[in-house]
């Protein structure tokens, strides 16, 4: 065991990334590959054997850098809602349609008048929104009509796994982003599949991340070839296990365009699940066996960086101005909508400087994440036991100071790619290297920030 090798892929909106961890649980080698969307007018799609490609060259890419050994298993997780829609050979019948795209507005609409918008949200953990599986596909079935040969639909990061020699089945975390999987009987919703008009068996049958779905063929990845396949679910909810924050009451923040938080509970009855979701933050099945993961966002990043774009700072330059921040009174200065399409600025006095619009403006995103986890607890019934911070958005000072501030004490994640991180543990349970309880930490632990 001491010389076995981990690959895990996270299939992630802007980059497929890559990380080959070693038995300990320390990142060795890393690898990048871009999504390669095609830009649509309402937002993005992909070509799924291109998908598959740019997996395959991340992968190749940490191989190629990795130490020697043996790889004993591969994990991919990657982005939900978007998806595979295979025809009766096992070929993408359609192309697929970006988790962000707006297609899909007009049958969320349909959704939630004929199935009910609170049973939706009850069965599912999600709103009726252009965002889930349901309403994408349901849209397909209604304008492609290569859509009606579809027989079987795979998450992404399923059809990596496919792809790389993999058997087919629906990961549950992943499947708890669909829209047609009922949390609470875990198998598809029946009704929401037949108000969509699929065939049946489009949703293969669910496992938890970790599962061994066979092994890799020869030809795609080199010296990987036998290595026992897994998916590692959904992309969040795999960093929090990379970031060894997937504990019952844990809290991962990770800071990113969308600052994501993602606590880990013991499973929700179906009214608070209901009620969870009208308070904006939805319910699925973790990326560890037996937990359900509470996942809101802050659109944290996005708004920053658009804060920057108006003060004319490059946002990898930004830290000289933060450092400026976290001394800055903001004063009457106050950003609002961070989460919508336009933000406002009031407060403009004459004593007004980029600092202080810096400061008003992780204020304000620090109040929003706040308020996120101020819901979580609600719906959880206590407070986190512990909460831990990843991504670039939270590794400057003054971004550091206003998360204290509002979201109280936290500990950071040393690993570097928490996602594929997560993705490579999952790979290690399915390889029998290690158990959920038992997997090493990033680089022993989390580190407690003041």
């Amino acid at each position: 065991m001491s010389d076995a090798l981990l690959l895990g892929l996270d299939v992630g909106t802007s980059a497929v990334k890559a990380a080959v961890i070693d038995a300990d649980g320390r990142e060795v080698a890393h690898g990048r590959a871009p999504t390669p969307w095609t830009s649509v007018p309402t937002g993005a799609e992909v070509d799924p054997d291109a998908l598959l490609d740019a997996a395959a060259a991340a992968a190749h890419e940490a191989l190629d850098a990795a130490p020697d050994g043996a790889v004993e298993g591969i994990g991919v997780a990657g982005m939900a809602e978007t998806g595979v829609l295979l025809d009766d050979r096992g070929r993408p019948a359609v192309p697929s349609i970006a988790w962000h795209d707006t297609r899909g507005h007009d049958e969320a609409l349909r959704m939630a008048a004929e199935l009910g918008e609170e049973r939706f949200a009850a069965r599912t953990g999600l709103p009726c929104s252009e965002l889930c599986t349901l309403a994408k596909y349901a849209w397909m079935r209604s304008h492609l009509p290569d859509a009606a040969r579809g027989m079987r639909w795979l998450n992404v990061g399923e059809w990596i796994v496919r792809g790389l020699g993999g058997e087919e089945a629906t990961e549950r975390s992943l499947a708890s982003r669909t829209g047609f999987y009922d949390l609470h009987e875990r198998r598809p919703w029946a009704d929401a599949l037949a108000w969509a008009q699929a065939p049946d068996g489009l949703m293969p049958d669910a496992v938890d991340a970790g599962t061994p779905m066979g092994r890799a063929s020869a030809g795609r990845l080199g010296r990987a070839e036998g290595a026992v396949l897994t998916v590692g679910g959904h992309d969040h909810l795999a960093a929090a296990v990379g970031a060894d924050a997937a504990g019952d009451g844990d809290v991962l923040d990770s800071s990113g365009t969308a600052e994501a938080f993602v606590r880990a509970v013991a499973p929700l009855a179906p009214d608070a699940v209901a009620h969870s979701v009208r308070r904006g933050v939805t319910v699925g099945w973790h990326a560890v066996p037996g937990r359900q993961a509470l996942l809101g966002a802050v659109w944290a990043g996005s708004a920053l960086s658009r804060v920057l774009a108006l003060l004319g700072v490059p946002v990898e330059e930004r830290h000289e101005l933060e450092a400026l921040a976290l001394d800055a009174d903001p004063g009457t200065l106050s950003l609002h909508g961070v989460n919508d399409d336009e933000l406002l600025l009031r407060g403009i006095t004459r004593d007004a400087s980029p600092a202080r619009l810096y400061r008003a403006a992780l204020e304000a995103v620090g109040a929003d994440g706040a308020e996120v986890l101020r819901v979580m607890e609600i719906v959880a019934g206590g407070p986190a036991r512990r909460l831990v911070v990843t991504g670039g958005w939270a590794a400057g000072v003054g971004a550091r100071a206003a998360k204290r501030e509002h979201l109280g004490p936290f500990e950071h994640s040393p690993a570097l790619s928490t996602g594929a991180r997560g993705a490579a543990l999952a790979a290690g349970r399915a390889a029998g290297l290690w158990t959920i309880d038992d997997a090493p930490s990033p680089i022993g632990a989390p580190q407690e920030v003041n």
